[in-house]
């Protein structure tokens, strides 16, 4: 598959503080990407640097081998790139049928946009339920739905997707996933996704990116990552991982014990 999305050596700061040390990373067509990592660990920093939210002070990102990092975000989004920020951020007092039109602003009304809105129904019949419904009061997983169709509407060649099982029920985030698998089957759309779920994240990606204190210190299919003895430790259980799940850094000993310190 022909890279759609790389990354090279990107350094991004908030004020006096480095969150990225050059991270390095590629998106193929059609796949769907993992990153993994701890609180702190610069995974929200990094999708925000691809959407043009942030802007990095060294390095290139590239889209089709056309650079991107210079462009704000919305030029970004325009390009195809398109971010479903965490904790959601639907237009809580619209409609959700006025939130997925949002996605669309930037584009021709038409047939098309008819039909990924009727796509969009087809993936979240709950949402054409709720058509008519203030997308602030839906439940948290209902709204995620919103976020993410409403970024479908926007035609994306890559969605990057920021923590989307946070605050959602086991069932929730199942179905999530589910139909972000689908999202890249049947409308070909790469997909790199943000995760504190690693069993999940590695069960539904192709290839993953663990992120440790900004920098890539892993990167292999999701299956052999899966198998590795230091990801199921901090990741997949055991007492490192119960840190990761209570928001904590990895600690010197962590770190230590892990192969890709």
């Amino acid at each position: 598959m022909p890279t759609l999305l790389s990354a090279r050596n990107l350094e991004t700061w908030y004020g006096p503080v480095r969150a990225l040390h050059g991270v390095a990373l590629d998106v193929r067509e059609g796949q769907i990407v993992a990153v993994l990592g701890a609180n702190g660990a610069g995974k929200t920093t990094l999708l925000n640097t691809l959407a043009g939210v942030l802007s990095p002070s060294k390095g290139s990102i590239g889209l089709n081998g056309q650079r991107i990092d210079g462009l704000d975000a919305d030029e970004v989004a325009r390009n195809g790139v398109i971010l479903v920020p965490e904790g959601r951020q639907v237009f809580p007092f619209l409609s959700v049928a006025e939130n997925l039109a949002m996605g669309a602003y930037a584009r021709a009304k038409g047939a098309a946009v008819t039909r990924d809105l009727d796509q969009v129904y087809e993936w979240f019949p709950r949402l054409k339920e709720r058509h008519r419904q203030a997308a602030g009061l839906l439940s948290g997983g209902e709204q995620q739905m919103v976020a993410i169709g409403r970024a479908y509407m926007g035609r994306p060649r890559l969605l990057l997707l920021d923590e989307p099982s946070l605050g959602l029920s086991p069932l929730f985030t199942k179905e999530i996933f589910s139909i972000v698998r689908r999202i890249r089957d049947q409308a070909g759309i790469a997909v790199l996704v943000v995760e504190q779920n690693a069993a999940i994240a590695l069960a539904s990606a192709d290839h993953g990116y663990v992120l440790e204190l900004g920098r890539v210190v892993a990167s292999d299919s999701c299956a052999a990552l899966a198998q590795r003895q230091d990801i199921k430790d901090f990741y997949l259980g055991g007492p490192s991982h119960a840190a990761s799940e209570s928001g904590m850094e990895p600690t010197r000993s962590m770190r230590r014990r892990s192969a890709w310190a």
